[in-house]
């Protein structure tokens, strides 16, 4: 009999009365175990917050850690004559640069011709292109035009010296050479080879409308002379263009802007995970306050031990708030860039030793060898944050706890399912039984009624 056939014979062993001892059961035995299940998804969600602020604090230490960020340079100039800028690791210093000439290209004109088209030649032939005393042979021959000339020694030469043609007045093209590179070198000759151009204007006529001539500067005095106003060879690392005669005041520094914005961001990361923490393992006797992680052992270690690391990092040979950072009574991180400063401008070469490791040298000339503060914050950080670290292994703790209680509600539905099934059947047989008592008992009353009746 079907389950919904329940209480038609008795009106008692109903459907409703099946439902109603289910829901307690389900209240006893399966409801504890969905309030746990969603306890430990409410600390996955926050784990995955902690896990993500840490991860965050990691990277931002990672760029603090490398030696390359302090080998970092900007350069400041005072005054138009120059440009520079200055590689990572570069010397760093005051000088003044003070330019006066600018290295100048070589550039020959052609006499003149009264159109592109004109020819060159009476009959084949090649001349001599010298420029920088490198030879370049330009063949030629009876129909070769002007035009035709400039191409050939654009093809041939291309990488010393730029053929043009330039229209100077109606019926007066002439061929202009211009040497690609600057300075005294770069004297431009054409010389034919096999006498049968068919005029001068190649030759003889040939006139430089400008010579070229090196750059000259001084350097803190120093006269220096170039070839090219693109000096990248007079401190190495120092990428200098000399713009325009004058002089100007160049400083090269390091890069403080980027180290503060890193240190900056350190800050916010740390910060970040630190609030999220504390809030996470509050301890309080109201329910609504309470941190979900505030019985939780490995996330108040944690805590603690990033607390302790800024107290240990650097321990060596000092301490970060020597440098400028503090912690108020929240744990909140903080920094004061007049000390920091102060402390670069005092020795910059062991501010980076303290905070990317390396020979720190102490008062008295000694070195000690040292770690590197953010390098110890790093590893202990680290420790948390790797594969496989503390983080993870608390996941997979998580994952576990969560896994093992969704099968004990699956056990506990089954045995239900299982209990409620048979219950069904139960009294689907008693409802069958009172059923036919019922018809019994109506037959044997009719029977009295009918016999009293007849009587």
């Amino acid at each position: 009999m079907g389950i919904s056939a329940l209480g038609t014979g008795s009106s008692i062993l109903t459907q409703d009365l099946l439902d109603q001892l289910r829901e307690a059961d389900e209240a006893a035995q399966v409801t504890p175990i969905e309030l746990e299940i969603a306890n430990e998804k409410d600390k996955k969600a926050e784990y995955d917050v902690i896990d993500a602020n840490m991860t965050n604090l990691a990277d931002a230490i990672t760029e603090l850690k490398t030696p390359a960020l302090f080998d970092e340079r900007v350069t400041s100039v005072s005054g138009t004559s120059v440009e520079i800028t200055a590689s990572a690791n570069s010397d760093l210093q005051d000088f003044t640069l003070d330019v006066t000439q600018l290295a100048t290209k070589q550039i020959e004109e052609s006499g003149s011709f009264g159109a592109t088209t004109d020819t060159i030649a009476t009959a084949a032939g090649s001349v001599n292109l010298n420029i920088d005393g490198v030879d370049f042979t330009i063949d030629y021959d009876a129909t070769t035009t002007l035009d035709d000339l400039k191409k050939s020694i654009n093809d041939v030469a291309g990488d010393k010296v730029s053929a043009t043609i330039v229209q100077v007045a109606e019926g007066d093209y002439r061929l202009f050479l211009n040497s690609v590179d600057t300075g005294s070198t770069q004297d431009i000759t054409l010389t034919d080879n096999s006498g049968n151009l068919s005029g001068t204007q190649l030759t003889t006529d040939m006139t430089a409308v400008q010579t070229g001539v090196d750059a000259e500067f001084t350097f803190n005095g120093q006269a220096i002379t170039r070839t090219s106003n693109n000096v990248t060879d007079l401190i190495t690392g120092y990428d200098i263009t000399l713009k325009e005669l004058g002089t100007s005041e160049v400083s090269v520094e390091q890069n403080r802007d980027n180290i503060l914005e890193k240190i900056d961001s350190f800050i916010e990361k740390y910060n970040a995970t630190v609030s999220e923490l504390s809030r996470a393992t509050k301890n309080s006797t109201d329910a609504e306050e309470r941190g979900i992680f505030s019985g939780e052992s490995t996330m108040k270690s944690m805590q603690s031990a990033l607390r302790s690391m800024l107290d240990d990092a650097g321990s060596e040979v000092g301490n970060l708030y020597e440098y400028g950072f503090d912690v108020d009574k929240d744990g909140k991180l903080s920094i004061d860039k007049t000390v920091f400063n102060t402390k670069m401008d005092e020795n910059p070469a062991n501010v980076e030793v303290f905070f990317s490791g390396g020979d720190f040298t102490n008062a008295d000339g000694s070195t000690t060898a040292v770690n590197g503060a953010f390098n110890d914050i790093f590893s202990l950080v680290d420790e948390y944050t790797k594969y496989n670290g503390m983080l993870d292994q608390y996941q997979s703790y998580l994952d576990d706890g969560i896994s093992s209680l969704e099968d004990r509600k699956l056990d506990a539905i089954e045995r239900l399912d299982a209990k409620y099934e048979i219950l069904k059947q139960q009294y689907a047989a008693y409802d069958a039984m009172i059923a036919q008592l019922n018809n019994a008992s109506a037959m044997f009353t009719e029977m009295q009624n009918t016999s009293s009746s007849d009587g």
